[in-house]
């Protein structure tokens, strides 16, 4: 089983994100190793603090208003390696570790399992 990895974040490095006017951000997840991208999700300051604290990837639900750390009903966790905050500080890069099936919720390893003109 992979092991968590705390993030050390310094205050100027959270207050570089820049949150949408829901208080959200978007989070980009990439397998560390493969460097397949496997989904995008939302993530607030809470979510985002959470993830760099326990090591283990948390977003934001819109559609049921809450938190939801990736893998507590699935059991395919994600393992965060590092995060990245692109130069506008309004996108994030996680770089993970998938554990178990893969992080789509319809059973794909990958979100991005669609390609237009196939």
């Amino acid at each position: 089983m992979p092991v968590a990895t705390p993030i050390q974040a310094t205050p100027a490095q959270l207050d570089a994100v820049k949150y949408n006017s829901d208080g959200l951000v978007p989070a980009i997840v990439q397998e560390e190793h493969s460097g397949e991208v496997l989904m995008m999700a939302w993530m607030n300051a809470d979510a985002l603090r959470e993830t760099l604290e326990s090591g283990r990837a948390v977003y934001w639900s819109r559609s049921r208003q809450s938190r939801w750390r990736k893998g507590d009903t699935s059991g395919d966790r994600q393992w965060v390696r590092s995060i990245y905050y692109d130069c506008d500080g309004d996108t994030l890069l996680l770089k993970v570790e998938q554990e178990g099936a893969g992080a789509c919720h319809t059973g794909n390893y990958s979100c991005f399992y669609r390609r237009f003109g196939e």
